[in-house]
């Protein structure tokens, strides 16, 4: 099928500089984009006849979709359920895995459901999951439902705690743990072995693991070799917080990533999941080694992990460190909306060091799409809107009072990102998915209201109530 889209307000390539195209025209040919540029120039390579679809994009915006760079989607039916008032170790071991412990395959599948609904109606088009906690065809059942593009697998620990948390029983430990990392391992290569390019291409499996102290040194350094075997990627949280190199550091005497480093676990194929305690020296360690890093604002700010005040989220993108954006799971987040994970990384640093030049719209836009897609190593199809990559991307409704500005023809105001992250609400727009079972396009404002949505958060409310009703440590909270 061979579309036409024109006229449009703006489009922003973010191709490597960056180019803004007025009155811009987009040809797209199945999934793929074949042409772009000025109205006017595609118009005379092309014949209005040879097109099965036209749209006029007056009073539209586009961009690419947004790329999640860490998610949790097995998390989304813990919305609300948790305080608001934890840090990150308590809510990790008297929150999260009691939360684990009891869901069942069938309410990971709604959740997942449900959590990519989310992504969808706020511009996300690719992500990357933490994986499953039972097998990542859970996931891929519901990739397949939406049209999402996407990377899972199989959540992996192997480390449990000496001293069993509140709460815990030795049925979590088995559901949470194996029995060691070649274990872990063995079963991480059948996942990616079975689901890696299902769904023609959509579908990405990798060599996923928890992180942190639930794994061991042996499991974190064979992801990565296991992975680059496979030649796939691997994600793990580490530098999470500074609770965590606190702990490192009186436990090891070094922090965190120093400490991967020195056994042999960084590498081009490893995204860092928040990054959020590194140091001077370590902010060279992962350029060094072409480490990437998934920084997740909301979860930041939740959870106080520390990013504003000594986080070097700045420095990394300096130094050319590859930094995507992610919005962690919805109890650690609150939302699944990658404009607000902008937003919020174009401001906090402004503030926190009083400097206005530091992080710009630009830089947002790009940790977003073409940075969030190098760090899941898809930018060679995804990321930016260029001539020969996948066609996905996002439709800005600019009919609203918030999306008033003076002059909009003309070529010297300002870059048309502003108008994407500081004005527009989150939830404007439309979003366009390759080959997707629903497309998602509306004029007023985002609203996904079919029965079939209905149906989705039914069964996940229902779902979701159960379990929480199954977990007594779930069943107090700090809102009278």
């Amino acid at each position: 099928m061979k579309t036409l889209i024109e006229h449009l307000d703006f489009l922003l390539t973010v191709d490597d500089n960056d180019s803004v195209i007025r009155d811009a025209a987009i040809v797209i040919d199945d999934d793929r984009i074949i042409d772009l540029g000025p109205t006017s120039q595609v118009l005379q390579r092309h014949s209005r006849e040879g097109f099965d679809l036209v749209k006029d994009g007056t009073l539209t915006g586009m961009c690419p979709g947004f790329i999640d760079a860490h998610v949790h989607l097995s998390e989304t039916l813990s919305r609300a359920v948790f305080p608001d008032n934890l840090n990150t170790r308590a809510w990790v071991f008297h929150w999260a895995k009691p939360f684990y412990a009891h869901i069942s395959a069938e309410d990971e599948y709604w959740g997942a459901l449900l959590g990519i609904t989310e992504m969808l109606r706020s511009g996300t088009t690719c992500f990357l999951d933490m994986g499953s906690q039972y097998d990542p065809g859970i996931t891929v059942r519901a990739m397949e439902k939406t049209g999402i593009r996407g990377i899972t697998g199989r959540h992996a620990a192997d480390n449990p705690p000496d001293v069993m948390p509140r709460g815990w029983t030795s049925a979590m430990v088995q559901h949470h743990f194996f029995a060691d990392a070649d274990t872990a391992l063995r079963e991480l290569q059948k996942c990616v072995e079975m689901y890696h390019g299902a769904l023609d291409g959509r579908v990405r499996c990798w060599v996923n693991i928890e992180g942190k102290e639930p794994c061991s040194l042996e499991l974190h350094v064979g992801a990565r070799k296991l992975a680059e075997k496979l030649e796939v990627g691997t994600t793990y949280h580490l530098a999470t917080s500074i609770e965590e190199a606190r702990v490192c550091e009186k436990k090891y005497g070094i922090w965190p990533i120093a400490r991967i480093e020195q056994a042999g676990g960084l590498g081009n194929n490893l995204v860092i999941a928040h990054g959020a305690a590194v140091s001077d020296e370590e902010v060279g360690t992962l350029r060094g080694y072409g480490t990437k890093v998934a920084f997740c604002p909301s979860s930041s700010f939740k959870l106080g992990k520390g990013a504003t005040s000594i986080g070097k989220y700045p420095e990394l993108i300096t130094a050319g460190v590859t930094v995507g954006l992610g919005t962690d799971g919805v109890s650690a987040a609150g939302n699944m909306n990658m404009m607000r994970q902008m937003f919020l990384v174009a401001g906090m640093f402004k503030d926190a060091r009083m400097q206005a030049d530091i992080l710009t719209v630009r830089q947002a836009l790009r940790a977003a799409t073409i940075e969030g897609a190098k760090t899941l190593m898809w930018d060679d199809e995804i990321g930016s809107l260029e001539i020969g990559k996948k066609a996905d991307f996002i439709l800005f409704d600019l009919d609203h009072v918030e999306c008033v500005r003076p002059e909009p023809s003309d070529p010297r105001r300002r870059f048309d990102g502003f108008l994407v992250l500081w004005s527009a609400p989150g939830n404007r727009g439309g979003v366009v998915v390759p080959r997707a079972a629903y497309t998602f396009a509306y004029r007023v404002s985002l609203r996904l209201r079919s029965p079939l949505h209905h149906f989705f958060r039914g069964q996940a409310e229902a779902m979701a109530l159960a379990m929480v009703r199954a977990s007594s440590c779930l069943m107090n909270g700090t809102w009278p």
